[in-house]
């Protein structure tokens, strides 16, 4: 029984957009126990709730508070972020939005400054407390950093940076593997106003530079090498590399992972060396509620990626309330969050949204098989998580081992295990007491989110068991502010599609009982691994080969990564006898340009690609032909020649043929 336990445990993580609560633990089999009910408690019982809400909160369930966040968002996000942060300036003006045109302003008049309410407001009352534990990749090694040393250490790198010419408002690419560095760049930039842009330390070195000039970054901080699953990678020739073609770069600032030694040019700065000359205190930039936090790059649906902006105040109120109420973090827990911190969950939920509340935060730099599958649950166990966090694609990862590797170890100290995104809108807590959470499933709206299901011609769907296109119709204080130096493509992905909302890219099913279960994405990214990325920036990679004058990648199911990129290719005649070195030179291309992840794990080498009269691709087609699914390929009418549909087929057949007779 035990051990279908653990298996039905694992098999609903996997599959996302879930949190378990573990009240009902079985101590002595030392076990997480899948239950299908939880009781949650009040909000109004927990003591973290702000005193200038009291007359709304005391006695109040979870439904009254949502009425409340939906119906006067005002009084409710205005009294929660006065006594929630800390301001060096009150705002006069709560919200001034407009979702048709993608006006979103939080809080305005006030400042403030997020290191401030992420470091000195918790060194003012418990200096010793453990901010961070850094998981090194080697099991057992790990380092706790208070939040004393966290703040000095924040205050010696921004004085660096600012000794070096770094100024408010100026974009920092950030290029580390998970550190506590990586953690102080950020916060460092938010202290003295520089605009960071963390960049997933797998990348290449193309990708790298695309970001850095896309942003027009002045400065860099990296490290020497990185370390991960017993291995050890270079970070500072991929920058050197990148930098040479961003001629916007006056500084590269190079930390130490490793004792091995790289060699260092005339714009690249020790950080280790020069931290130890700098003060440990460094007075915070006052900054407006609307002045730009950071900026993340997310692929879309077209080639570029697009940089998605974050301002100051409204973030971090959204990242601390959900950090707290959806993972039921109370103070003194060890919140295991084990996303990088190049990604927007790791943003929320490793750093600022544990950090404004005082937590302790584990930073995970290993993989979750090393060095063996029973990686997290060890760390589980030695570090005694209260809260654990982890990615759908572990998840499966894991589903492929022995259970015994989850049996093995005491996993007593969990209370919640969770497995969603970064932003949490929609999931089971918070809720009633007593109320019911179902695996896999999304559930509930966060406080200020008001869901709307909108069918084909835009029409919003009332009622229950119905699916269509999931939107949001209110603004909330977390939502991105725009793309950089293109708000209009901001407006168009998010805002135009249906008019006066604001569209998540998801489909969603709200079932009977009006719970919101996510059906995937509506348009052409897919999740790698956790990694969201546009298709179309897959095919302008393979498109740069010369023997390659066209084609089309689509995502299909994978059991482990999610979805897997899979890239039907259009050869020159001239290459037609030499497939196989072409297919080879593309995967190199695209790991180039972009990362290993986004190489496809499919190639289909086709005379020629379904179209229609007017030249656009028919994904559904070459999807269908990929899940081998061709029983039913829908109305093909529309197509210019409807015949290329069976020479798909064919070809996808005697690939596949010949891929089993190897």
């Amino acid at each position: 029984m035990a051990g279908r336990m653990c298996i039905s445990l694992l098999n609903a993580l996997a599959r996302g957009n879930v949190i378990f609560r573990n009240q009902e633990c079985v101590r002595k089999s030392k076990r997480v126990v899948l239950i299908s009910r939880c009781h949650a408690r009040s909000l109004s019982s927990i003591s973290t709730v702000q005193p200038d809400l009291s007359s709304h909160l005391a006695g109040k369930t979870y439904s009254d508070l949502y009425e409340l966040s939906v119906k006067d968002p005002e009084t409710f996000w205005g009294s929660i972020a006065r006594e929630r942060l800390t301001w060096t300036k009150p705002f006069d003006q709560v919200t001034d939005c407009d979702l048709t045109s993608g006006k979103i302003n939080w809080f305005l008049g006030g400042q403030l400054n997020v290191s401030v309410n992420c470091l000195d407001v918790h060194v003012a009352k418990d200096p010793d407390r453990v901010a961070l534990i850094w998981e090194k990749d080697e099991p057992g090694t790990e380092e706790r950093i208070t939040y004393r040393e966290l703040l000095e250490m924040t205050c010696r790198l921004a004085n660096t940076l600012k000794s070096y010419g770094v100024q408010r408002g100026e974009r920092v690419a950030i290029y580390m593997p998970v550190s506590p560095m990586a953690v102080v760049a950020m916060l460092a930039c938010a202290r003295i106003g520089a605009v960071h842009t963390v960049v997933f330390a797998g990348f290449s070195s193309e990708a790298l530079a695309g970001r850095i000039q896309d942003a027009q970054c002045k400065f860099v901080i990296t490290c020497n090498q990185g370390v991960r699953g017993g291995r050890i990678f270079d970070l500072k020739p991929m920058v050197d590399k990148a930098v040479k073609s961003c001629p916007s770069i006056r500084h590269v600032f190079v930390a130490k992972r490793t004792n091995n030694s790289v060699p260092m040019g005339k714009l690249d700065i020790s950080l280790d060396e020069v931290m130890a000359g700098q003060s440990s205190v460094c007075a915070p930039e006052p900054m407006d509620s609307e002045e730009m936090l950071f900026m993340l790059y997310t692929s879309g649906s077209t080639g570029k990626p697009k940089g998605i902006v974050h301002t100051q105040a409204g973030y971090l109120l959204y990242a601390s309330l959900t950090h707290q109420y959806v993972f039921d973090y109370t103070p003194g827990d060890v919140f295991g969050c084990v996303a990088d911190i190049g990604w927007i969950t790791g943003h929320t939920y490793v750093v600022y949204g544990p950090l404004c509340n005082g937590a302790t935060s584990v930073l995970f730099e290993s993989t979750p098989v090393y060095p063996n599958p029973g990686r997290y649950w060890e760390t589980v166990q030695r570090l005694k998580i209260n809260q654990f966090y982890g990615a759908p694609t572990a998840i499966r990862l894991l589903l492929k081992h022995e259970e015994n590797w989850v049996k093995k170890y005491d996993r007593s100290s969990l209370k919640t295990l969770a497995s969603e995104t970064g932003g949490v809108c929609i999931a089971p807590l918070p809720a009633e007491p007593g109320a019911e959470i179902r695996p896999a499933m999304a559930m509930r709206p966060f406080f200020g989110i008001q869901p709307a299901l909108l069918g084909e011609k835009g029409q919003i769907l009332i009622g229950n068991d119905v699916s269509g296109a999931l939107c949001i119709s209110q603004p909330w204080p977390g939502m991105a502010r725009t793309i950089f130096g293109d708000h209009q493509r901001f407006v168009d992905a998010y805002f135009k599609p249906y008019q006066g909302q604001y569209f998540s890219g998801d489909g969603a099913y709200r079932t009977e009982d009006g719970y919101y279960q996510i059906t995937g994405r509506m348009d052409d990214v897919i999740n790698i691994s956790g990694h969201r990325l546009g298709t179309a920036e897959i095919e302008d990679a393979l498109d740069g080969h010369p023997d390659v004058p066209e084609t089309a990648v689509i995502g299909i199911p994978h059991e482990i990564k999610g979805e897997v990129p899979f890239a039907f290719v259009v050869l020159k005649e001239s290459a037609s006898e030499n497939q196989l070195a072409v297919v080879e030179e593309l995967r190199h291309l695209v790991a180039t340009k972009i990362a290993k992840y986004a190489v496809p794990d499919h190639f289909l080498v086709v005379k020629r690609l379904p179209k229609t009269r007017s030249g656009k691709i028919m994904r559904r087609i070459l999807r269908k032909v990929a899940m081998q699914d061709t029983s039913n390929l829908g109305d093909v009418s529309t197509l210019d020649d409807p015949s290329v549909v069976s020479e798909i087929i064919e070809a996808h057949e005697q690939n596949r043929s010949h891929a089993a007779r190897k």
